[in-house]
């Protein structure tokens, strides 16, 4: 596959530039995109019905997040440098240097639901060509000709080193580029079913590789019972407005929620609901799919529905009545109510569910020695644990985490967005008394590249 062998070939005269000139290069990128924005979002809006206001931000994020990453003063090479010490116990220490260096070439898989900002130029991409790896994108089939303008503007501004990006289509094709030797790790966004195919195939292959899959998550939400009476209706607002935002087709959306069994949170939310717009699925595929998860979770034991669409779709049911099946992510605009009566018998249940990305509390002040016994829980079952807001809306920052426990991701101590996704796509190596002459450049004692030492 040429893409692929054009990344093997560059791939060590991309690691071994400076962290300074990968930034220019990056930077252009994000120059070019920016100059580029109307046509690039005129093209989106057509193929994902996502509209031009959404799709504009979308664009600003991506570009934001290149030029972000681009700046890290390379802190993410993490180097540590332990002195000759011959006193040291149990026995001499040798002189020993750490660095963390690129894995290699990168197989990132675009998403669906992000055209911009996990897809072509998105974060894996831009992460991936801050480690100082090449990258091919598998596009996504959802907006084939974005992609593949997004592509042509990347190639363009990259100039001579226009071979540490590729771009390719197909199903079959993005197989066979998983399977290919030179490919060193991989990056995936979408469904659990696909992505539980793809890292089989990573790690199946006579040499595995690292895949770094975010799939599935319902990010529950935790009301206790004082929020509960003393916020509902900014609670129930703040509720319909994350569970519709994007028509609900985002990683975060909040589609579980644990509330007290009395009160008119459910009313409130219902009517919240009712009064906003339907809005348009991404494609078709993916609004059958909402259908039918919705019907799916209907049809459980217990389950009512309050608001039954079309459009926004809430259900409802009893703690007594709760089901592994009730938190199935249903990609899309709906939400599940779990009613209980009392707090402690709502921790077994958290504690038995699969991993998220994000897990939500709302209480008041005194409520805390409550919320003490169930922050454990939560950090134990996800990424990101907010105190009073909503999961929708990922900041793209340094101490940013979005992965979590499997299923949310198939590589929970790695984060798909923010500064350290970079590290993702590198790999420690020591060296032991060499000539420092010789050394990598952010090991030597001269530090050319100016990059953090860490002396021990």
């Amino acid at each position: 596959m040429k893409e692929i062998e054009r990344a093997a070939e560059i791939a060590g005269a991309w690691a071994a530039v400076s962290p300074a000139t990968r930034a220019e290069v990056i930077t252009g990128v994000a120059d070019a995109l920016d100059a580029a924005g109307p046509s690039l979002i005129e093209i989106a809006d057509a193929e994902t019905r996502l509209g031009t206001a959404r799709l504009t931000g979308e664009l600003a994020r991506t570009t934001f997040q290149l030029r972000l990453l681009a700046a890290e003063s390379g802190s993410f090479y993490d180097v540590r440098i332990d002195r000759a010490d011959p006193a040291w116990p149990p026995g001499p220490r040798p002189e020993l240097r750490r660095y963390r260096t690129a894995v290699g070439p990168v197989l990132v898989f675009a998403a669906s639901n992000f055209p911009f900002a996990f897809s072509v130029a998105g974060g894996d991409t831009a992460s991936a060509w801050v480690a100082g790896c090449p990258v091919v994108v598998k596009a996504h089939p959802g907006h084939p000709e974005l992609s593949r303008r997004t592509a042509a503007i990347l190639e363009e501004a990259l100039g001579p080193w226009a071979a540490i990006f590729g771009l390719v289509e197909g199903e079959a094709v993005g197989v066979e580029a998983l399977r290919h030797p030179a490919i060193a790790a991989a990056a995936f966004t979408g469904s659990v079913a696909g992505g539980l195919a793809l890292a089989r195939i990573a790690a199946e292959r006579p040499v595995p590789i690292p895949f770094h899959g975010e799939l599935g998550s319902v990010n529950p939400v935790i009301v206790l019972p004082g929020a509960a009476r003393a916020r509902a209706e900014v609670l129930a607002t703040g509720y319909a407005g994350s569970l519709t935002l994007g028509n609900g087709q985002f990683c975060t959306n909040p589609g579980l929620v644990f509330v007290p069994s009395s009160g008119p949170f459910v009313d409130l939310v219902a009517g919240r609901l009712r009064e906003i717009p339907d809005a348009p699925f991404l494609n078709d595929r993916i609004a059958s799919g909402f259908d039918a998860g919705a019907e799916r979770l209907a049809g459980i034991p217990g389950m009512r529905e309050i608001v039954p669409g079309p459009g926004a779709r809430l259900l409802e049911i009893d703690l007594a009545d709760f089901v592994p099946d009730v938190a199935e992510e249903c990609f899309g605009p709906l939400g599940v109510v779990v009613r209980y009566s009392r707090l402690s018998d709502v921790l077994p249940v958290l504690s038995a569910l699969p991993g998220q990305l994000t897990t939500t509390v709302h209480a008041l002040p005194e409520e805390a020695p409550e919320v003490e016994a169930l922050r454990p829980v939560l950090a134990d079952r996800s990424g990101r644990i907010l105190w009073g807001g909503w999961p929708t809306g990922v900041a793209v920052t340094a101490a940013m985490q979005h992965g979590g426990p499997f299923p949310a991701t198939t590589s929970p101590a790695s984060t798909s967005v923010g500064t350290a996704a970079v590290e993702r796509f590198l790999r420690p190596v020591s060296y032991q008394d060499w000539p420092s002459e010789l050394l990598p450049e952010p090991l030597r004692d001269d530090n050319p590249w100016d990059v953090p030492q860490r002396f021990s």
